[in-house]
């Protein structure tokens, strides 16, 4: 339910405890009365001050991650993160953060598969639309990972992380002692069919290691897993995938066009590393 994800949270102003009032529209109140109203699509906008200075996606990107998930290219790769969630997400009071997470469909998974609680958190408003309409009784908000966040210490039992930033300092303050942190990043080879073509960056060896380095002052590393995906894409899927990732930002709509009319389908292999971790 929303209000047990919101007891979880804080404020981004003075740190209190954050309560949920029902009017004419849901508000995030604290006692020092900082109000953060819901936005008509059912997210909340915590982000205070100068905002944040990263690029959100954008409307358009969002939209092409929209239709290439909902298609179920990657709905492996949901499956696979919420079947290494669940083991972590067995109190009646079980939380889960979605650290990044996008349009909510791998979040919706998870909470499909454990019956957790949820809270969704990405920079872009764009995202947030989809992700509160697909996890309407989570806590999605608009917010950026790598600023203090906006949850109580203790109080997840999970972290996901799909191809989105990593705050490890908050990402370990905000877990239960024992809690997993998962991650998911591209492995090597990862699109390598259709990278070349779509302008999508090539993953460097190395990766995982300094991922593992990366996460050592506050965690130690536990399973991780490989997961191979064959795809089979149309045109249009093609500039969906390079449209909904970081070349998105960098794709010019002509560039997109001559993508989608690609004749044919084009075969191509995702290639995901699933890594666990726990708080040390």
């Amino acid at each position: 339910m929303l209000s047990d994800a919101v007891a979880a949270l804080r404020c981004p102003v003075c740190q209190g405890a954050l309560q949920l009032r029902e009017s004419r529209q849901q508000t995030l109140a604290c006692e020092a009365g900082h109000l953060f109203d819901a936005a008509k699509q059912g997210y909340f906008n915590l982000l205070t001050g100068k905002g944040t200075v990263f690029e959100a996606d954008s409307a358009e990107m969002v939209a092409a991650r929209y239709r290439f998930l909902d298609a179920g290219h990657y709905s492996a790769l949901a499956r696979t993160v919420a079947d290494a969630a669940a083991g972590s997400l067995w109190r009646p009071d079980a939380l889960v953060l979605d650290a990044g997470t996008g349009t909510g469909h791998y979040l919706q998974t998870v909470l499909e598969r454990s019956g957790a609680t949820g809270i969704g958190m990405d920079i872009s408003k764009f995202a947030l639309r989809r992700a509160a309409r697909l996890n309407r009784q989570a806590a999605n908000l608009v917010w950026d990972i790598w600023r203090p966040l906006p949850i109580a210490d203790n109080a997840a039992d999970v972290v996901t992380v799909v191809f989105a930033p990593r705050n490890p300092a908050e990402f370990a303050r905000v877990l239960r002692p024992g809690g997993s942190l998962i991650v998911v990043t591209p492995r090597p080879g990862h699109l390598a069919e259709i990278a070349a073509r779509t302008g999508m960056l090539g993953i460097e060896e190395g990766k995982e290691d300094r991922l593992v380095d990366s996460m050592r002052e506050f965690f130690h590393p536990g399973t991780s897993k490989s997961l191979d995906l064959p795809l089979m894409l149309s045109g249009s899927e093609v500039a969906d995938l390079a449209y909904m990732g970081p070349a998105g930002h960098h794709l010019k709509r002509e560039e997109l066009a001559e993508m989608a009319a690609l004749e044919g389908p084009v075969a191509a292999t995702a290639k995901f590393r699933i890594s666990e971790f726990v708080v040390s």
